[in-house]
């Protein structure tokens, strides 16, 4: 999506809207004017900003008018309740044309509003034939999906992440347990080895993005077809991550030099560590004293490790850049 530099990040001026959603500028000040439809904030120019919810809400609007409904209709209904007059107007007509069954279409929650927008173009809908898509829920981010109730049990769960990372791994676990939907498929856009490897490892099927609509589509019939892979224990994670390097000692005296990086490199990554640590340890001791909770907290504990680990190699690599000598402890 086109951000605004140097003003609100997330937000999108009214042409970006245009664009993305399909929705003429003219019309998008028509539809606010006249039904309330959105209620964007302004710049100090007085130029409308616009969220990516609203991007959303344009996309599915556009679609909808399109069909027939009129946008004195449906103008100020939620996203969720824009989702599913969609989701039933398409249903009834693949009822009526006789292409609905049970298994020709592909339900699909999904995660990250700008992927939203993409799979509900008509664009691309049309790159599906035998089996159409239809999605059933959409959801800001990983938070909104985890606390929110979804309308039914999906095919596949769709999530988009910017960077994959060690929150990242538990939030697709937790997430894929809370959706009950047999495939994932995560794209994503910045990603270690070990991060992508430890998604593959649970069944997941992963991407990097920037892909095509074609082959976007050919994931997601690929993901239907597979039979569920998900794995049910922890990532295998822990085996990779070796035991600590560096004591809290180190971490404490590499934390307070001085340093010629302006970002203060050092000192952030040596916090981090010793935080991932003591989240590590207590994730290990909360395995042996609830069993009830065991498989949680081996994940927790693995996934910890992992990113311990990871921070403790770029520690490594600021220690070469910045001239310091790290002693490397057994603990």
């Amino acid at each position: 999506m086109s951000k605004i530099e140097g003003e609100n990040p997330g937000f999108h001026k009214i042409g970006a809207v245009a664009m993305l959603s399909g929705v003429p500028a003219p019309t998008l000040r028509v539809w606010e004017a006249r039904h309330g439809t959105f209620a964007p904030s302004k710049t100090k120019g007085q130029h409308r900003l616009y969220s990516d919810a609203d991007v959303l809400r344009a996309t599915l609007l556009k679609r909808l008018v399109d069909q027939g409904h009129a946008i004195s209709n449906v103008a100020r209904l939620d996203t969720p309740a824009l989702n599913t007059l969609l989701l039933n107007q398409t249903t009834a007509f693949r009822a009526a044309s006789g292409s609905e069954g049970s298994d020709s279409a592909v339900s699909i929650a999904i995660v990250g509003l700008a992927l939203a927008t993409r799979i509900e173009s008509r664009k691309f809908t049309l790159t599906f034939q035998s089996k159409p898509v239809k999605v059933t829920d959409v959801f800001i981010d990983t938070a909104q999906a985890l606390s929110s109730r979804l309308q039914s049990t999906p095919h596949i769960l769709l999530v988009k992440f910017n960077s994959l990372h060690a929150a990242s791994l538990l939030d697709l676990h937790t997430l894929a347990a809370h959706c009950g939907a047999p495939q994932v498929i995560v794209l994503y856009n910045f990603g270690p080895e070990p991060m992508v490897e430890a998604v593959k490892s649970a069944g997941m099927l992963v991407r990097r993005e920037p892909l095509s609509d074609s082959d976007l589509s050919e994931l997601i019939q690929t993901a239907r077809s597979r039979q569920s892979n998900l794995h049910t224990e922890p990532f295998a994670l822990a085996a990779q991550n070796g035991p600590r390097q560096y004591s809290d000692e180190t971490l404490a005296q590499v934390a307070s030099m001085p340093s010629t990086v302006t970002c203060e490199c050092p000192r952030h990554v040596a916090e981090i560590i010793s935080q991932l640590a003591s989240f590590e340890q207590y994730s290990q001791e909360c395995l042996n004293t609830s069993k009830e909770d065991a498989h949680l907290h081996a994940y927790l504990s693995a996934v910890s490790g992992s990113a311990r680990a990871l921070f403790e190699r770029a520690l490594q690599v600021i220690a070469e850049h910045e001239g310091i000598e790290l002693r490397r402890e057994g603990l």
